[in-house]
C-alpha cells in the first residue's frame, strides 16, 4: 500500500559505504539515481526544500532522484547506500523509514556487494534486494495503522463516484488535514490522488479487455462522467481512452 509497494527496480547502478566524519556539510545537485540508505552508527541530516530529514540507527532513508540538498554530517559514522533505478518516479523528496535494527539490513546490503562484483550474480543481487523492500514496506505500515485502514476503504468504494476526501476522512474518525498528511507523508501522494489512480488503473484492465463502452468504464471506475474521465485519462497516462484501448486490447491468447 506505500510507495515502495509497486516499484519496479531497472537497474541497481552500485552499492558502497560512507564512512562519514562530524562536522563536514556538502551539497549534492541532480541526484543520479534513487538511494537507499542505511546507518550504522553516526547521524546525518539532509535538508531538502527547507525540511530536515535525520538519518541515523532508527530509520532507513530513500534519496531522490534528480533533486538536490544538502547535508550535514551531525555523528561520525558508516552509511552503506544502495543506488538504484525505477521504472517510474518513486518519490521527489526524502522518505524516511523507521526500522527497528537495521544489522540484518547491514547484512543482506554486504551480501549484495560481494555478489555484484560478478555479472552472472545480478538476478541474486535484484532478488535480495526486492526483499530489503518488502521488508521496509512491511515496517512502514507497521506504524501507520490508520493509513492501513484508509487504503483499505479506498479499495472498497474507489468506484463510487461520491466518494471523496471528506467521506473517507469521517469513515476514519479522523480530520481531512491529518487525512492528507498521512498520505503526503507516507505515500508521497494526496488521498484524492490515490484514488485518481486507482480508478485509472481499473480503467486500463477494462479498456484493455476490449468488451465495455469508454461511458460504460466511465461510470464503473467511478468517476461522475464520460468527461471528466477522459480528461483526467489523457492527463494521466497522455492518450484519449479510445487511443489507449486501440493500442493495448488484449487480443491475443
Amino acid at each position: 500500500m506505500d510507495i515502495l509497494n509497486n516499484i519496479v527496480v531497472t537497474e541497481i547502478c552500485d552499492l558502497f559505504t560512507v564512512q562519514s566524519v562530524a562536522g563536514k556539510y556538502e551539497h549534492i545537485n541532480n541526484r543520479y539515481s534513487y538511494g537507499l540508505c542505511f546507518c550504522k552508527g553516526g547521524q546525518i541530516t539532509y535538508t531538502h526544500k527547507g525540511i530536515n530529514y535525520i538519518s541515523n540507527e532508527s530509520c532507513a532513508i530513500i534519496l531522490p532522484q534528480g533533486e538536490s540538498y544538502t547535508l550535514k554530517r551531525d555523528k561520525s559514522g558508516i552509511f552503506p547506500i544502495i543506488n538504484f533505478k525505477t521504472a517510474t518516479p518513486l518519490c521527489n523528496r526524502h522518505i524516511c523509514i523507521p526500522v527497528d535494527n537495521q544489522n540484518s539490513y547491514i547484512k543482506n546490503f554486504e551480501q549484495m556487494k560481494t555478489l555484484f562484483l560478478f555479472e552472472r550474480n545480478r538476478a541474486k543481487v535484484m532478488s535480495i534486494f526486492y526483499d530489503i523492500l518488502d521488508r521496509l514496506s512491511n515496517s512502514l505500515n507497521d506504524n501507520t495503522p490508520i493509513l492501513q485502514n484508509a487504503v483499505r476503504c479506498i479499495e472498497s468504494n474507489y468506484q463510487n463516484n461520491n466518494f471523496n476526501n471528506a467521506t473517507l476522512a469521517s469513515q476514519c474518525n479522523i480530520s481531512e488535514v491529518y487525512l492528507r498528511k498521512l498520505f503526503i507523508n507516507k505515500l508521497n501522494t494526496s488521498p484524492k490522488q490515490y484514488i485518481i489512480n486507482l480508478r485509472i488503473g481499473k480503467a486500463k484492465q477494462l479498456l484493455r479487455d476490449g468488451i465495455l463502452k469508454i461511458s460504460v468504464i466511465s461510470e464503473e471506475c467511478g468517476f461522475s462522467n464520460q468527461y471528466h474521465f477522459s480528461r483526467l485519462f489523457k492527463d494521466k497516462v497522455g492518450m484519449t481512452p479510445s487511443e489507449y484501448m486501440r493500442s493495448n486490447r488484449n487480443n491475443l491468447i
